[in-house]
């Protein structure tokens, strides 16, 4: 939980804009897991019943602890981690299985199931259920893809440069030496390769960056676009944003 309550804004009614989990008043813009909870309860379902809301940004940026407690606050919301999506022949190449085990049936309102990657014995573990929850916490790198943007309620993005997060998620990974630092490698190349291709950050709603203690959360480049970017709606599968 982050303790900020210096940085809280006065009660005021709900409100479903990103941009007002920020007081502009303030160059700090902290908020805290409640409020950001909150808005995304509050806000439009965006896949069938659901409240999908994706969690992107570099390996090692911090992605997978920020959804877990977002996750928590949301009263243990689900969340889908995109590490049991990928393998090792699909590192970031998985949309139309995702869209075809996760986001089909939960459009639909039914129960996805998919079998989790076992990355040690390089092949699908046991078949594991992600229920249509009011939300559903997607997180990992690609969560922001293109194919994925329409689905998504909000999309937020964990800023952190991508060579300081590369470097915290080999050293939490073993990947400075050995297979790890072959596989780390390759990581790497495919991941510059996947954000030169179709970079999310442009398109991110909330940028949240991980601070001593806890998070600041910003409004992102789709809420607050500048005058050459491209940012289209989120109904044409095939907009930039």
């Amino acid at each position: 939980m982050v303790d900020v309550s210096p940085h809280r804004r006065p009660a005021a009614a709900p409100s479903t804009d990103p941009t007002d989990l920020v007081d502009p008043t303030d160059p700090t813009g902290f908020t805290d897991m409640a409020e950001l909870a909150g808005l995304l309860r509050r806000l439009p379902p965006s896949c069938g019943p659901v409240r999908l809301v994706g969690v992107d940004g570099h390996a090692g940026s911090g992605k997978t602890t920020f959804a877990g407690r977002l996750a928590t606050t949301l009263g243990d919301a689900p969340v889908l981690h995109l590490d049991d999506i990928a393998t090792h022949a699909e590192l970031l190449t998985w949309t139309e299985r995702l869209l075809r085990e996760v986001v089909e049936p939960l459009r639909a309102g039914r129960t996805a199931r998919f079998r989790p990657y076992d990355w040690n014995a390089r092949r699908p573990g046991p078949a594991r259920d992600l229920p249509p929850a009011p939300v559903v916490l997607i997180e990992g790198v690609g969560a922001g893809r293109r194919a994925l943007r329409p689905y998504l309620a909000r999309l937020l993005w964990m800023e952190l440069p991508r060579e300081e997060a590369w470097a915290r998620g080999g050293r939490r990974d073993g990947g400075e030496s050995g297979e790890m630092a072959t596989f780390w490698a390759g990581w790497v190349e495919a991941e510059r390769r996947h954000f030169t291709e179709d970079a999310t950050k442009p398109c991110a709603d909330l940028l949240v960056r991980q601070c001593s203690e806890g998070y600041e959360v910003l409004p992102g480049p789709r809420m607050r676009p500048g005058p050459d970017q491209n940012v289209t709606g989120r109904d044409d599968p095939s907009a930039m944003c």
